[in-house]
């Protein structure tokens, strides 16, 4: 089992909106870093963990938690001249962009990039590391394993 902190805008699609649809799967689209879509693609497994994050917004952070549903999956929005997120390099056929979806864990208690930096043994996660702004990003074990404990 892995973990990851995947960021999300909230009018986009928040934490709330995954509790108000606990069995749903939501495909996770839009993201055109390649970096971070082969996190999705090669790495996520069904069942990895997920901190679910707000972000480009007032208060950015963790909001709750999610996990893995589905791998495999082809981000549709690539296909859609309307989209934002439309790559008009992109076909069916041979598609760019691939996606996961996420299913609703629990919300947590709110914590922010400064709470975060506060506690021991989060110095090195990488959504602190200065100048990252990946959408996805690992979590180690022991990051987990803390982070699970405050959250609990």
């Amino acid at each position: 089992m892995a973990y990851w902190l995947m960021k999300s805008e909230p009018d986009e699609l928040s934490i709330a909106d995954l509790a108000a649809a606990p069995e749903q799967a939501f495909v996770w689209t839009g993201v055109r870093n390649y970096q971070a879509r082969n996190f999705m693609r090669d790495a996520m497994r069904i069942g990895d963990g997920v901190l679910f994050w707000h972000s480009s917004c007032a208060e950015p952070g963790v909001y709750g938690l999610a996990e893995v549903a589905k791998t495999g999956l082809t981000d549709p929005t690539q296909f859609d001249p309307e989209s934002p997120y439309y790559d008009p390099k992109s076909t069916p056929e041979a598609p760019r962009w691939q996606s996961v979806a996420i299913r609703y864990a629990k919300r947590t208690a709110f914590l922010s990039p400064a709470r975060l930096r506060e506690i021991p043994g989060l110095e090195a996660m990488t959504v602190l590391k200065r100048g990252n702004r990946l959408s996805i990003t690992p979590v180690t074990d022991d990051e987990w394993a803390i982070l699970m404990e405050i959250l609990a």
